[in-house]
């Protein structure tokens, strides 16, 4: 087992709570400034309070539902890498390059949300987990 491939996917499950709380944080005020009780409410559907609370307070649950997304792939991916032993140098750095990057998309999603850096951060996490699917295939299906 390759402890090393495991420490940036502790690092993003870590972060991802701090989205969480985060986004509890500022969520809740909100929900109270705006004068919405939740006694009795019934849930929607994700993006149901775009457009009655604050963009800043949603981009932070926008933000912790994309790392339920896509970021599952990459836990996946390189747990399996890490089950087959195949911590090699490059395997880690393009998983501490996925993780990195996903924390400094979350960053921008949650304060500025600037959608050039987003989608420049977003495409170069996504270069990092097809590297890895690729490295995870060729070890998986080489032998």
């Amino acid at each position: 087992m390759s402890i090393s491939l495991l420490q940036p996917v502790v690092v993003l499950v870590c972060w991802s709570l701090v989205m969480l709380l985060w986004m509890i944080g500022t969520r809740i005020p909100a929900l109270k400034a705006a004068g919405i009780d939740l006694k009795g409410r019934r849930g929607g559907r994700p993006g149901g309070l775009d457009g009655i609370l604050p963009d800043e307070i949603q981009w932070k649950a926008h933000n912790y539902i994309h790392l339920m997304e896509q970021p599952t792939l990459f836990y996946a991916i390189v747990l399996t890498l890490a089950l087959l032993g195949a911590g090699d140098p490059f395997n880690v750095a393009l998983a501490w390059g996925y993780a990195l990057l996903r924390v400094a998309h979350s960053l921008v999603q949650a304060t500025v949300n600037i959608i050039p850096i987003r989608l420049t951060l977003f495409a170069l996490s996504s270069l990092c987990l097809i590297g890895l699917a690729a490295r995870v295939a060729m070890t998986v299906f080489s032998g």
